[in-house]
């Protein structure tokens, strides 16, 4: 081979070589993050350009997606939107998705992995491919008669079925129209995005398991009432102390007996059952009783609530929390449901769930099940219990004490005629100068029918003349359908 030759076969060799290699390296090595590129824009038509299944609620599908005349192919609409919006989340072109939209991205969308073989059905008949159907466990009514209530009020509503741990409402208010957020225009996307970033309301959150949670107030007074029947060394007639007023140990700070600053004792003697005090709630019994109780008596059982574990449901879940490392007088005041104490709705439905289940805690879930397009189910709600912090046996005691508040205590606008309720209330303080939180955390039941809920009103006062009624709404929309 002469040398002209030769220069020339080197130079297409190392050509093939450089082929090769970045072939090789945008197809192979490269592959994942060029797809997963913001300004790919194949990879944003292959995934909106898919078929989603549809979420339906009893029958009704509130999420699907229909053809659109434009490059993406499908839109994604909302029916009703705002009152589901903080369950779905959003599905949009510009700023991706969030609520189950993302969480089961891959079930709506078709590819999870226990779909595989529909996929592969689907291939080989030339049907096109189609996401799963996912089947919620929310009950209308119920999801409705909490929106309703709430009409608007920043706060959240959660309503679990305390034997599967099925979630039969989930909602937080203020909302917004997903529609808004999922539509092709991108213009009009980012002007709804901005006025909903900007809304000092912050109606983009899901106040029901996450975002700046709340200090519970009084109805943490359930889990430190648990507590104190788990050692052994209480039952609900036992006598706790309650003076009207209370200097903390080891401070200057005093605790008045009532959340409006009331210093009357809570029985004679300063002295009440631990029924009465609930019925009462007590400020002094409690953090007093806390105090006796132990910081680790008093954390082992709200764990066992699920206090600190990071759920899926599947949506994650913040985590709710005690203070850590407390003195007598912040153990005081965190039985009281303050100082650091903070909770999600989600939590303290939980909490009103195990003593309506005998104790047990369930698993909170949103999905009663998964369907293929043909209605195959791929996957059906299975209870799981998440832990038990009382026996069968305390758990009846609260029940007890907790009817005892709503037909004779704090929770008498809660009452439900013929049905048998129990619950509590609680007023939170939250900020200086700042109008409390109000609280109702409890359960129904009649029959073989039941439900576990907590309600929260922002800035709504006391939790007897705001959340409480709101829960009686709930609850006739599920036990007297």
């Amino acid at each position: 081979m002469n040398r002209p030759l030769r220069h020339v076969w080197l130079v297409v060799s190392v050509l093939f070589v450089l082929l090769f290699t970045s072939t090789t390296y945008f197809q192979v090595i490269a592959q994942g993050r060029l797809n997963a590129h913001g300004q790919n824009d194949r990879t944003l038509y292959n995934e909106y350009g898919r078929h989603r299944g549809p979420i339906v609620v009893d029958g009704h599908a509130i999420a699907v997606s229909q053809s659109s005349d434009d490059t993406y192919g499908y839109l994604r609409t909302y029916d009703p939107g705002a009152m589901y919006a903080p369950v779905t989340g959003y599905y949009s072109v510009v700023y991706g998705f969030t609520g189950l939209e993302r969480s089961l991205n891959d079930t709506l969308s078709g590819e999870a992995d226990a779909l595989f073989y529909h996929r592969i059905s689907d291939i080989l008949s030339g049907r096109q491919g189609r996401g799963a159907t996912v089947e919620l466990t929310l009950d209308a009514a119920a999801q409705e008669a909490a929106w309703d209530a709430l009409d608007g009020r920043r706060g959240s509503v959660v309503a679990l079925d305390p034997e599967t741990g099925a979630v039969l409402a989930m909602v937080s208010s203020p909302s917004y129209d997903p529609n808004q957020l999922a539509s092709h225009d991108s213009a009009a996307v980012n002007e709804a995005w901005t006025a909903l970033q900007e809304d000092p309301d912050r109606p983009l959150t899901n106040r029901a398991i996450g975002g700046d949670l709340y200090p519970p107030g009084s109805s943490f007074k359930l889990v430190v009432a648990a507590a104190a029947l788990e050692t052994g060394e209480y039952t609900a007639e036992s006598e706790i102390p309650g003076p009207g007023t209370w200097q903390l140990p080891n401070s200057s700070a005093v605790m008045n007996n009532h959340a409006a600053g009331g210093t009357e004792p809570c029985g004679p003697e300063d002295t009440s059952t631990l029924a009465d005090a609930l019925r009462q709630s007590c400020n002094t019994s409690f953090a007093m009783l806390g105090v006796d109780l132990g910081q680790e008596q008093l954390r082992e059982t709200a764990e066992e609530f699920g206090f600190g574990q990071s759920l899926e449901i599947p949506m994650s879940v913040t985590p709710s929390t005690l203070g850590e490392d407390l003195d007598d007088a912040q153990l005081a005041t965190t039985s009281i449901g303050q100082y650091e104490t903070r909770v999600t709705p989600l939590q303290m439905a939980m909490v009103a769930g195990a003593f309506a289940n005998d104790g047990v805690v369930m698993q909170p879930q949103l999905v009663q099940a998964v369907r293929t397009s043909d209605l195959t189910a791929v996957s059906e709600l299975t209870p799981q219990e998440l832990g038990q912090p009382v026996t069968a046996a305390n758990a009846a005691q609260m029940r007890q004490m907790m009817v005892g508040v709503v037909e004779d205590g704090t929770g008498t606008a809660a009452a439900i005629d013929g049905v048998e309720v129990g619950g509590k209330t609680g007023t939170a303080q939250w900020g200086e100068d700042r109008t409390p939180h109000s609280w109702y955390v409890g359960y129904g039941q009649l029959e073989d029918r039941k439900i576990a809920l907590a309600v929260v009103v922002e800035e709504g006062g006391y939790g007897s003349r705001t959340a409480a009624p709101i829960a009686q709404d709930v609850m006739e929309a599920v036990i007297l359908p």
